[in-house]
């Protein structure tokens, strides 16, 4: 009967590790729920972080585009207004300038404007622009790789495909003698948030280095060999340095300068715009509103301070979801309580997403969250599972027990968790209880079946009440006899006392049946005998059918005593169950008694109430 419960919870086990393997592999269904929760947490690591100061913005922002308007006009300023502030920086000689602004075609009304911007950078060696790498499905209509590889900064890597074309907007405008550049492509996850940079754009074996990456490895830094990398962020939306590029560019057109002389020295400059108007505007797991040059900035920074994070093993995910489901599988199968299962399973959670918090902490990306969810899914089912069982159990324990215990006995019994297995085979000290109807045969001779019928059932059920009163268990019914027992399945301390006491009242009870039964009862009488002793208890039949009952010589020596009484006394109690009970009742001593199947005499004795 075990194995039939547990089967099910292998196959629901089954079933969900199927699944979550096959979410964790394959589907991904559920993680935009994984990424929120890491999310979050490295959203709350980096409130404690500070960013690089040696990387500063200079910020296009919506003062310096309103401040700028009589010197430069409305946006897009001419570019020998780029030039004049370059010029200005580069007297402080900072490490590199990176351009966070598109340079894509030239200025056809102010050519002058772009030809003083182009002298400005080629006398410099280390300003950077951006480009951008368009959709691969346009590579055949781009530009020959082979030709353009040492103007852009590709790398060929042992598959490159000499003869393969790659599909770019570079920035027209600057002079190519001035081309340090690098791809700005922003990578977004499924969910529409980025959470990744990229090291190199892949095409045809060959490799497109984005500019963060370009910037770095002319700087001397080494590279993680990788395409991507996943931002550590430092800070909130706006956490490296920003200055506003009119502050710069007005400060440098007086002829006594008020900023620092140095401010800039040594450090690496990207200009670009927080400008909510000029719509350079992603979103992170920092702020659905995070500027476009932030990010760069971000970049960059990883790569300087080796800050991004690093993924676990793909496999960690499936090892951990399977640990999970394998724990719980084996804490129900072993029948631990549901409740206790819970309590365990909330307290792995919350050590798993400490650990996944530590995690970010360290730069490491655990994922917890989706195995979490479907050890919790397992529980759940599994918790319903063993309710339905429970219940199932519970109602046959109810329908069964009710036929032979008082219903408030059955619902201790229930409430303690008892059931059929639980009560089986288990050998304890009882107080047994035979009454047999004498004269029946007499009563039956002058009465109808149905009225002996009627009569039987009237007084079995009197009777039983009376069982059942003293905290009895009604074994079964012999003909017209009732066997009845008492110390299990609920310990009774004081089960010889409650069995004399269901007797006398019995006796009592009899009495009053008679009266009702008028001149037909006159020779209407029970014997009871009583014995107590050890004797094995469970429910003993067919597979079909089972009873609860008591079986041993207990329960013989009883029926042997019931014999015994009559001519003697209307209740006999033996001297084991007289020692038991004697501190309640009186007794009076019948004597010895010779008894079928024991060599040894029976002392027997007629228990009375004490006299108060």
């Amino acid at each position: 009967m075990r194995r039939f419960h547990i089967k099910p919870l292998f196959v629901l086990a089954g079933l969900i590790a199927l699944l979550a393997m096959a979410e964790l592999s394959a589907l991904h269904l559920l993680l935009p729920l994984e990424n929120r929760v890491s999310d979050f947490f490295v959203r709350t690591h980096a409130l404690t972080l500070e960013a690089d100061p040696d990387i500063v913005i200079i910020d296009i922002d919506e003062k310096s585009l309103a401040s700028m308007a009589d010197a430069a006009g409305s946006w897009p300023w001419p570019r020998s207004v780029h030039g004049e502030l370059v010029a200005a920086i580069e007297k402080q000689q900072p490490a590199a300038i990176v351009f966070d602004i598109l340079f894509t075609d030239p200025d056809i009304y102010r050519p002058e404007s772009d030809a003083y911007f182009n002298e400005v950078i080629a006398r410099y060696r280390n300003i950077y622009f951006p480009m951008i790498r368009l959709d691969p499905a346009e590579d055949r209509n781009g530009v020959p790789i082979k030709d353009f590889a040492a103007l852009i900064g590709m790398e060929a890597t042992p598959l490159a495909d000499p003869d393969a074309k790659v599909a770019l907007v570079p920035p027209r405008a600057i002079a190519t003698g001035s081309w340090n550049l690098g791809a700005i492509n922003y990578s977004e996850d499924s969910d529409g948030i980025g959470r990744r940079y990229h090291v190199y754009l892949p095409a045809s074996g060959w490799r497109l280095p984005s500019l963060p990456a370009r910037v770095m490895r002319d700087l001397g830094v080494t590279l993680p060999d990788r395409d991507q990398i996943i931002l550590g962020w430092r800070g909130g939306a706006l956490s490296h340095p920003h200055l506003s590029y009119s502050d710069l560019y007005l400060d440098a057109g007086r002829k006594t300068p008020l900023r620092p002389a140095n401010e800039l020295a040594g450090k690496i400059i990207i200009i670009g715009t927080s400008a909510s108007g000029l719509h350079d505007i992603r979103s992170t797991p920092i702020n659905s509103l995070h500027p476009g040059v932030e990010i760069l900035a971000t970049a960059i920074d990883n790569l300087k301070n080796h800050g991004y994070f690093r993924s676990a093993p793909l496999v960690f995910a499936p090892l951990l979801a399977l640990l999970l489901l394998t724990a719980l599988l084996l804490a129900f199968s072993r029948h631990h309580h549901t409740m206790s299962i819970g309590a365990a399973l909330l307290v792995a959670t919350a050590a798993l997403l400490g650990a996944s918090y530590l995690g970010v902490t360290q730069r490491w990306l655990l994922p917890v969250f989706i195995p979490l969810l479907f050890a919790w899914m397992f529980y759940f089912a599994a918790a319903l599972n063993a309710y339905l069982r429970e219940r199932k159990a519970r109602e046959q324990t109810v329908q069964m027990f009710n036929r032979f215990l008082d219903p408030r006995v059955v619902d201790q019994l229930v409430g303690q968790g008892r059931t059929a297995q639980t009560l089986s085979g288990q050998s304890q000290t009882l107080t047994v209880l035979f009454s047999d109807i004498r004269n029946f045969t007499t009563y039956s001779e002058h009465h109808s079946a149905a009225e002996v019928v009627e009569m039987l059932n009237r007084y079995f059920s009197m009777q039983v009440e009376v069982i059942f009163r003293h905290g009895g268990t009604l074994d079964k019914f012999i003909g017209d006899a009732i066997m009845a027992f008492w110390g299990a399945p609920v310990a009774d301390p004081k089960h010889a006392a409650n069995a004399v006491a269901a007797a006398l009242e019995m006796a009592q009870r009899l009495e009053e049946f008679k009266q009702e039964l008028g001149e037909a009862g006159a020779a209407f009488d029970v014997g009871i005998g009583i014995h107590s002793g050890p004797a094995v208890v469970g429910f003993i039949g067919s597979e079909r059918r089972q009873d609860y009952t008591a079986i041993g010589d207990t329960v013989n020596l009883s029926s042997r005593i019931e014999g015994l009484t009559k001519d003697v006394s209307r209740i006999l109690v033996s001297a084991e169950a007289k020692a038991l009970s004697e501190d309640m009742f009186d007794f009076i001593d019948h004597g010895f008694y010779k008894v079928k199947g024991r060599t040894q005499e029976v002392h027997l004795f007629e228990p009375r109430r004490k006299q108060t």
